[in-house]
């Protein structure tokens, strides 16, 4: 096992590509040992290729940015699919489940992407789902990333878009990611995959949720996991109330009418059932261009969504904001100027005299 940035990856030594440093733990590679390490599908060298594109430091992006470069021409045969839902729907346990099928039934590579909630103190990530799914990641054909949130809104972690570019160039068919389990603010998890799976639990307001906007209408399949022993009466229950729910959305403008499956992580119960619903999405979208659309739209929402943030760091770092800044926010503090008076204040600054 490798150790190294809060998460654990297994691999075996065949997978190892070369020549990698003895030393590889203590500093960068090279952009071509990344390169060819990540193509040919050395899961050590992937999860390092990770730690760099999330790292925060200005000469991690650069070499970051090449390596997407490199890497890209590689991209895009995938599934992409994201996994949300409350926490507690067994969402670690669903995945577990799932990548069993996909390894052991269809003999499918899987790469599993998790978005743990990090830690106000440390920012790393504090649950680790990796331990809920055991089976998997016991099998070579599975990676199983954990990724911290740092705080970040909308069930995924700030370089989300960029791991799904790097085990796609691994070779990996099925690329799952688990959100953090923020129920109904799981909505950039759209914006990156293919199909969106919604999981939930008998008895958890049902009746209510079923008819919800928001996170349902975006759900191309929503799946009523631990309908087993007991809880089968209330899964089939539930399962009914979302139907209806679904039934008052209207149809989606894809053309897809998304399903309502009841399922056991724990049995088994329905796992491969739902893969099924997944190819079927696949093929239909395919057909139709909407897939191929919709990738294309996600980078462009991906480009928008880097200069936001790429904006914002250069804005902190100006030197006539950073030094106008603690005084403008006393203002705000003490109620002398509103919050839009103090940004178009400090947004002046930064563009300079030429825009007063």
């Amino acid at each position: 096992m490798l150790k190294g940035s809060g998460s654990t990856v297994s691999f075996n030594k065949s997978n190892m590509s070369d020549p990698v440093p003895s030393d590889c733990t203590r500093r960068r590679l090279t952009l071509q040992q990344y390169v060819d390490g990540v193509l040919s599908g050395d899961r050590v060298v992937l999860a390092r290729a990770i730690t760099l594109v999330e790292s925060d430091l200005d000469s991690d992006q650069e070499l970051a940015a090449e390596l997407l470069d490199a890497c890209l021409p590689h991209t895009g045969k995938s599934r992409r699919i994201g996994v949300a839902g409350a926490p507690g729907a067994g969402k670690s346990t669903f995945l577990d489940a799932l990548g069993m099928h996909l390894i052991t039934d269809r003999n499918e590579r899987v790469a599993i992407l998790s978005i743990d909630p990090s830690s106000p103190v440390s920012g790393g990530s504090i649950l680790g789902d990796k331990t809920r799914m055991q089976r998997l990641a016991a099998q070579p054909q599975a990676f199983i990333r954990p990724s911290a949130s740092r705080g970040r809104l909308g069930g995924v972690a700030p370089r989300t878009r960029e791991c799904i570019l790097l085990v796609e160039a691994a070779g990996f068919q099925n690329v799952l990611i688990e959100t953090v389990g923020v129920g109904q603010s799981e909505t950039a998890l759209r914006t990156m995959t293919d199909f969106f799976l919604l999981l939930l639990i008998p008895g958890a307001g049902d009746e209510l949720q079923g008819i919800k906007r928001g996170i349902l209408e975006m759900a191309d399949l929503v799946a009523i996991n631990k309908a087993d022993g007991d809880n089968r009466a209330r899964a089939l229950q539930a399962q009914r109330s979302y139907e209806f729910g679904l039934r008052l959305l209207g149809a989606p403008l894809n053309g897809w009418s998304p399903r309502v499956l009841t399922c056991s992580a724990l049995t088994g119960e329905n796992i491969p059932l739902i893969w099924d619903v997944v190819l079927e999405h696949e093929a239909q979208m395919t057909a139709s261009g909407f897939r191929l659309a919709r990738r294309r739209q996600q980078a462009l929402d991906w480009l928008w969504a880097r200069l936001q943030e790429q904006l914002e760091a250069e804005f902190r770092r100006h030197a006539a904001v950073q030094a106008a800044m603690p005084a403008v926010e006393q203002k705000v503090r003490e109620g002398v100027w509103s919050p839009p008076h103090a940004a178009r204040h400090l947004l002046q600054l930064f563009q300079g005299p030429e825009s007063a």
